[in-house]
C-alpha cells in the first residue's frame, strides 16, 4: 500500500481537493485540472452527487487518478472502493478504518496532526499521511520538527493552504505534495471558467520545478 501511495503522491506536488455541487460540472472540471497539468485529484464525499462525480470522472477522464477525500467510516471506504477510486483520504484515523484499509484494494492516506497520531498511524502500518489541518496545527515548521522523529514517515499537508505556502511545504524532505483547494476556486466553477482553473493547475503544477520528489 505504501509503494502505490509513494508513486500516486509523488505525480504531481498538488492535489486539488474538490467538492461537486453540480454533476455537470464533474468532467469538465477534471479536463480542465489534468490539461494544466495535475492528474491526481481528491473529490471529497460533502455533497450529495459526490460518488457520481467520481464515476463520471473516472469513465470520462481516464488519464486523471481519481481518489475520494473526507472518508469517515467503513462504509465511505466500501462506497468510495466500489466507484473505482485509485486511493482514498481521511481527516483521521480510527481502529475500525485501519482494519478496513488493511482488508481494502484502495490505499488509504489518513489524516494525522499530532506526533501521537503519528505513531498511532505507525502502529497500523501507515507511513504515508496527510497533515491537517496544516496552516493551522503548526504549519510548514510542525512538519519540518516531525522529521526528527519521523524520518521515514511522508506527508501531503493540506488544508489553508495556497501557492506560497505549498513551495515552502514541498521543500521539506519529507513532503511528497501537498493538498489544496485554491486551484478550483469555487467562484471559478460556479461560473465555469475551466480556463482559469486550467491556469491555475498549470501554474501549481510549476512548482514540481523546485521539489525534485515530483514525476515531472
Amino acid at each position: 500500500m505504501s509503494s502505490a501511495l509513494h508513486t500516486i503522491m509523488t505525480t504531481a506536488p498538488v492535489i486539488p481537493v474538490l467538492a461537486i455541487d453540480k454533476i455537470e460540472q464533474a468532467v469538465p472540471l477534471a479536463q480542465a485540472l489534468v490539461a494544466g497539468g495535475l492528474k491526481v485529484l481528491e473529490i471529497t464525499l460533502r455533497t450529495d452527487v459526490a460518488l457520481l462525480a467520481i464515476e463520471q470522472m473516472i469513465r470520462s477522464v481516464p488519464e486523471a487518478i481519481i481518489g475520494a477525500g473526507t472518508i469517515r467510516t467503513i462504509d465511505d471506504l466500501a462506497r468510495v472502493e466500489q466507484a473505482g477510486v485509485r486511493f482514498a483520504v481521511s481527516p483521521g484515523l480510527t481502529a475500525d478504518l485501519a482494519k478496513a484499509a488493511r482488508r481494502s484494494s484502495v490505499p488509504l492516506l489518513p489524516g494525522i496532526a499530532t506526533a501521537s497520531e503519528i505513531m498511532a498511524a505507525n502502529d497500523h502500518g501507515f507511513d504515508h499521511l496527510k497533515f491537517f489541518p496544516a496552516e493551522s496545527s503548526g504549519g510548514v515548521q510542525a512538519v519540518k520538527n516531525f522529521f526528527g522523529p519521523f524520518p521515514d514517515v511522508r506527508f501531503c499537508p493540506t488544508g489553508g493552504i495556497g501557492l506560497a505556502k505549498a513551495a515552502d511545504y514541498l521543500n521539506l524532505p519529507n513532503v511528497l505534495c501537498v493538498g489544496g483547494s485554491w486551484i478550483a476556486p469555487k467562484s471559478a466553477v460556479q461560473h465555469e471558467n475551466w480556463a482559469e482553473i486550467e491556469r491555475l493547475s498549470s501554474e501549481a503544477f510549476r512548482t514540481a520545478a523546485q521539489h525534485p520528489e515530483a514525476d515531472a
